[in-house]
């Protein structure tokens, strides 16, 4: 039992609200949190801390927190996902492109120790991290990376261990994911890898794509009849007529459509070439009124209106009869009276019971 006494018990952190980024939060604004008071032990630096956990909106999984307010601060992350709170990029990512050197101790005794002493050097609401004074070219570096809108398929249920098995009896009411997980080196993430910044997969993954490896937002589509571009990070201010300034200069553009409500837009030329040329000047490098906007090739249309429909019907095993062998029902007013009940044909007056 510690008593109130003990210094280490008076450097365990109270707080009243976490640090959290907006996926993490949820798009409800009227989410409800549970709290509790040293709950549980930091992640990072081992002390008791408190806990929140809350439900970020409908069909996701309930969510916690990770480290204390503390360790956040000190690299200025989500005490849940650990991404940096100003770009929601990983660490590793973050300290390579502004060449910030991690001092925090990994060893168990050094780190509370370190935790305990530089809680009081943090100023009240701010981090250790200062991007003003990192070079403009990381800044930049960042701002074309950063992600620009929540990513709440993030929230999503985890996989269900059942359904993999092949012992799931749940169906529909099962509360995880029916998919069957994918084994790759984003499959074995560590915590403490991820808040340090090594050797973190999700991080590799982007810098790799940052110095042109497997980059397929700008490598041109293999079915040449794909002449659109998709557009993210499309604000209010940003009209039509903003785009076709920018893009017009590539080619004739056929068609420019603006989606506010999902902050997206989409760019179709009437050649192949002009739209290459487009992506080739535009990725990485396009801003427009102040608001770094993101580009990439477009999807090709589906074939048909139920060609999403029957992927998910086959997904679960199911195997619909040819349309041809579907009998459609006659229209309302023309059904045969061979085949009404008693009950249904309005000939009969009341009941037809025969001695």
């Amino acid at each position: 039992m510690v008593s109130k006494a003990d210094p280490n018990k008076q450097g365990w952190e109270e707080s009243d609200f976490p640090i959290l980024c907006e996926t993490c939060l949820g798009d409800n604004p009227y989410v409800r949190m549970t709290k509790q008071g040293f709950g549980k032990e930091c992640k990072v630096c081992s002390r008791p801390f408190t806990i929140f956990r809350w439900l970020p909106g409908a069909g996701m999984r309930y969510k916690k927190t990770e480290i204390c307010q503390t360790c956040a601060k000190l690299k200025n992350v989500c005490q849940t996902c650990l991404l940096d709170l100003q770009y929601n990029l990983p660490v590793q990512v973050r300290d390579t492109a502004l060449n910030i050197t991690n001092e925090a101790p990994r060893s168990e005794i050094n780190r509370e120790y370190f935790a305990q002493n530089i809680e009081g050097k943090i100023p009240a609401g701010e981090s250790l991290i200062s991007y003003g004074r990192a070079d403009s070219s990381g800044r930049e570096t960042l701002k074309k990376l950063a992600r620009t809108e929540p990513y709440y398929k993030r929230n999503r249920p985890h996989i269900c261990s059942f359904f993999v098995k092949g012992t799931c009896t749940r169906g529909d009411e099962c509360p995880y994911r029916h998919e069957i997980p994918e084994e790759n080196e984003l499959s074995h993430q560590n915590i403490k890898d991820r808040y340090y910044g090594t050797n973190d997969p999700v991080a590799k993954k982007i810098l790799n794509r940052l110095k042109g490896g497997g980059n397929s937002n700008i490598t041109p589509p293999e079915d040449k009849s794909i002449t659109s571009l998709f557009i993210t990070g499309v604000e209010e201010d940003i009209s039509e007529t903003d785009l076709r300034g920018h893009f017009y200069a590539f080619g004739e553009i056929k068609s420019v459509v603006v989606v506010h409500k999902s902050k997206c837009a989409f760019i179709n030329y009437a050649s192949r070439s002009s739209a290459e040329q487009a992506i080739e000047k535009s990725y990485n490098n396009l801003e427009i009124k102040g608001h770094g906007l993101k580009v990439a090739w477009g999807r090709p249309r589906p074939t048909g209106p139920k060609t999403e429909i029957q992927a998910a019907i086959s997904s679960q095993g199911i195997i619909l009869p040819p349309l041809e062998s579907v009998e459609i029902p006659p229209p309302p007013g023309e059904t045969p009276t061979d085949f009404l009940y008693p009950s249904q044909d309005p000939t009969y007056q009341g009941s037809t019971n025969k001695v």
